[in-house]
C-alpha cells in the first residue's frame, strides 16, 4: 500500500516538476538573452552626434554654421585638469574606486527611496551617467536603473577610466542644445575652454546636473549659486583653498552668448550643393552615375551620396570657400533693389578671373536659405548670350577667318529650320563682328553650319553645362535654343574661357577639412586648353564691340576692358548678359519664375544694370 501510494505521489508531481523545470529553462533563457542584449548593446558601433559643418570666406572668417546641436569635442588632454576635479568632486567622488556602479551608494538610495515611497534618489556614477546619455531614457524606475548597472559594469570592461570620462565630459548636456564642454566654453564665452577661468569654468559645470533649473540664459542666479556650491566642493576635496574658492566666487561672470552664423544663404546654400558634387566626384559616384542607364541603379547610387554626405555631416567638417563677404553683400543689396518690388526676379554670379573661384552669388530677391536659388538651379533659354561659345568661337577655332571676315544677314535655312532677324529685318553682306553685335540670327546659322553640329558640341561638351542633352545636337543652339537651358552660374562659368582660352570648371569650395583639420577634399586646379590665343583675341574683340555699339551699350567698367554678350528669348521671356571684364567674368539672368513677356521693360535695360553690378 505505501509503496502504491508513493508510485502515486511521483505520478501526480512529474507535471509539477515538468511546469518547474520548463520555467527555469524560460528564466535561463531570458537570462541569457538579456546578457545578449546588454553585451550587443555596449559593443554596437558607436553612433556619433553631429558636429558643426563650418564654412569659412576668403578671409578665414566663419559666415555660416549648419548643425542641431552645438559640440566642441575635446581629448582628455585639451581639458583643463580643474574641470575634472569639479565633476569627479560633485558627481562621484569615488570614479577611479568602483566597477561601473557604487553599490554601497545604491543601498543607501534604495533606503532613502524606500521610507519615501519614491525614486527619486539617483546614486549614479559618472559611468551610469554616461550610459544613461548613450542608451537608456530618464526614466526613474528599479527595472531602468537595473540595466543601468548592468550596462555600467559592461562599459567599464570596454573602456579605461579617462576614456569614460573624456566621453562623458563631451556628451553631458548644457542647455540650449549645447553639448560638452567644449561647446559649452565656445557657446556661453565663445572662448576655448583653455582660457576660461576657474570661475567660468564651474559656471558651466554647474549647468549639466539639471540643464532646465541651471539654464545661465533663463536662470542665471540659479546656475550662479550652484556654481558657488561646487568652488565650496572643490575647497572641502583639497583642490584649491577655501580662500580661493572665495576669490572665484566674487569674480563677475559675464555671458558672451554665441550666435549661429547664418549670413549669405545665397551662398551657402550653393557650396553645401557643390559639396555634393565634389564628394560625387572624388570618391566615384559621378562616374558611376554617368555610366549606368538603369534608373534604378541612378536611384540606388544618388541614395548612397546621400547616406555618405549624412556621414561626412555628422563628423563635423569644416569647408573652406572663395566668397568675398563685401562683394556678396554689395551685390544682394544692389540688385534687390535694382529689382525693386513685384514679382520681377534675377540670378547672378560672379567669377574671379585668376582664381576661377565664384565669390558672389545672387539667388534672387527675397531668398530663403535652401530655396529656389535661381543662379545653380533656375534652367532657362539663354538665347543670343550662347552664340559665343556655340558658334563664334568655335568658328574662328576652326577657320582662318576673322571677326572683319564677311558674312551675310539675309534670309537662310537649313532644312526646315529658318529663323529670322530680330525684327524680321533682312540684311546684305557683313562683317562678323557687325553680325555678333546686332545679334544676327541668319548670320550665326551660317556660321554654325561651316562648323557643323558635331565640332560645336566638341567645344561645348567640355564645358559643365548639366542641362544640355542629346536632343539639343540640332541647328537651333545657333540662336541658344536648348531643350531645359542653362543657368546663370554655368554660363558666367564657360565665359571664363575667353579670358586665356583655358578652362576649369569654377569653384566655390577651396577645400573641405574633416573636425581634426584632415583635408579631405579639393577641386581639381588644372586647367584645359579651350581656345587657341587667335580666337581668345578675336572673342575679346566682338565681345567688346557689343559694349561699346551694339546691344551691351549701357554695361561699363572702371577697369581696361570690357567685353559681353546679350540674349533675349522668344516673346521676351528671358533677358540675359554675359561677359567680363580684367578682374571678374559674370552673367545675370532676368525674368520672371513663371515665365511671362517683358517687352515693356526692355527700354530699361534692367538686366544691364544688373550687370553692372556684378562686374564692380
Amino acid at each position: 500500500m505505501k509503496k502504491a501510494f508513493g508510485f502515486i505521489i511521483i505520478l501526480l508531481s512529474l507535471p509539477v516538476l515538468w511546469w518547474i523545470s520548463t520555467n527555469i529553462r524560460t528564466e535561463i533563457h531570458a537570462a541569457e538573452a538579456h546578457e545578449k542584449q546588454i553585451a550587443s548593446a555596449i559593443h554596437l558601433p558607436e553612433v556619433q552626434p553631429q558636429l558643426p559643418v563650418t564654412l569659412i570666406d576668403q578671409n578665414g572668417n566663419t559666415f555660416s554654421e549648419e548643425y542641431v546641436e552645438w559640440r566642441q569635442p575635446l581629448t582628455l588632454q585639451e581639458i583643463p585638469k580643474i574641470a575634472q576635479e569639479i565633476f569627479i568632486a560633485s558627481e562621484d567622488a569615488h570614479f577611479y574606486e568602483h566597477i561601473g556602479f557604487d553599490l554601497s551608494a545604491i543601498v543607501r538610495a534604495v533606503v532613502a527611496n524606500s521610507s519615501t515611497n519614491s525614486t527619486s534618489q539617483g546614486a549614479s556614477t559618472i559611468t551610469q551617467q554616461l550610459v544613461r546619455m548613450r542608451y537608456l531614457s530618464d526614466e526613474k524606475t528599479y527595472e531602468r536603473k537595473l540595466t543601468e548597472v548592468f550596462y555600467s559594469y559592461e562599459l567599464e570592461k570596454e573602456f579605461d577610466k579617462d576614456a569614460i570620462l573624456t566621453m562623458y565630459l563631451n556628451e553631458a548636456y548644457f542647455s540650449n542644445q549645447v553639448y560638452g564642454i567644449g561647446g559649452a566654453a565656445t557657446y556661453y564665452f565663445q572662448k576655448p575652454l583653455q582660457e576660461l577661468s576657474i570661475a567660468e569654468i564651474a559656471f558651466i559645470a554647474a549647468i549639466p546636473n539639471n540643464p532646465s533649473l541651471y539654464n545661465p540664459l533663463k536662470n542665471f542666479d540659479k546656475t550662479k549659486a550652484r556654481q558657488e556650491r561646487l568652488l565650496d566642493t572643490l575647497a572641502t576635496s583639497g583642490a584649491i583653498t577655501k580662500e580661493d574658492a572665495n576669490t572665484h566666487k566674487a569674480e563677475t561672470i559675464t555671458l558672451n552668448v554665441k550666435n549661429k552664423a547664418q549670413s549669405y544663404p545665397m551662398y551657402s546654400t550653393y557650396v553645401l550643393q557643390e559639396l555634393k558634387w565634389l564628394v560625387a566626384e572624388k570618391e566615384g559616384y559621378a562616374d558611376r552615375l554617368a555610366k549606368t542607364q538603369s534608373e534604378e541603379e541612378k536611384k540606388k547610387i544618388k541614395a548612397q551620396l546621400d547616406n555618405r554626405l549624412k556621414t561626412l555631416f555628422q563628423n563635423g567638417l569644416t569647408i573652406y570657400t572663395a566668397l568675398n563677404p563685401d562683394k556678396q553683400a554689395n551685390d544682394e543689396k544692389k540688385m534687390t533693389a535694382i529689382l525693386g518690388s513685384g514679382k520681377l526676379q534675377a540670378a547672378g554670379a560672379v567669377i574671379d578671373n585668376k582664381t576661377r573661384e565664384v565669390v558672389s552669388l545672387y539667388a534672387g530677391k527675397n531668398y530663403e536659405k535652401f530655396g529656389y536659388h535661381r543662379a545653380f538651379q533656375g534652367t532657362r533659354q539663354p538665347g543670343s548670350a550662347f552664340k559665343p561659345l556655340a558658334v563664334y568661337a568655335p568658328f574662328f577655332e576652326t577657320t582662318a577667318h576673322t571677326p572683319d571676315s564677311i558674312v551675310s544677314g539675309g534670309s537662310y535655312c537649313v532644312g526646315s529650320f529658318c529663323p529670322q532677324n530680330y525684327g524680321g529685318f533682312k540684311y546684305g553682306d557683313v562683317p562678323i563682328r557687325v553680325a555678333f553685335q546686332y545679334s544676327y540670327n541668319t548670320s550665326a546659322l551660317r556660321l554654325l553650319n561651316t562648323v557643323g553640329i558635331d565640332t560645336a558640341f566638341s567645344y561645348l561638351d567640355r564645358f559643365n553645362f548639366r542641362s544640355i542633352v542629346a536632343k539639343d545636337h540640332n541647328y537651333a543652339v545657333s540662336l541658344g535654343g536648348l531643350t531645359y537651358g542653362v543657368t546663370a552660374l554655368e554660363l558666367a562659368d564657360a565665359y571664363t574661357s575667353f579670358i586665356d582660352g583655358s578652362y576649369v570648371q569654377a569653384h566655390s569650395i577651396r577645400k573641405v577639412t574633416a573636425a581634426d583639420g584632415t583635408e579631405l577634399y579639393s577641386w581639381d586646379s588644372a586647367r584645359d586648353q579651350i581656345w587657341s590665343p587667335k580666337t581668345v583675341k578675336n572673342m575679346r574683340s566682338i565681345l567688346s564691340d557689343v559694349v561699346t555699339r551694339g546691344t551691351g551699350q549701357g554695361v561699363y567698367s572702371r577697369s581696361n576692358y570690357i567685353g559681353a554678350k546679350t540674349g533675349t528669348t522668344n516673346n521676351y521671356r528671358d533677358y540675359w548678359l554675359a561677359g567680363l571684364n580684367d578682374e571678374y567674368t559674370a552673367a545675370v539672368w532676368l525674368g520672371y519664375d513663371k515665365p511671362q513677356s517683358m517687352e515693356r521693360l526692355e527700354d530699361y535695360k534692367i538686366h544691364h544694370q544688373l550687370f553692372n553690378v556684378l562686374l564692380q
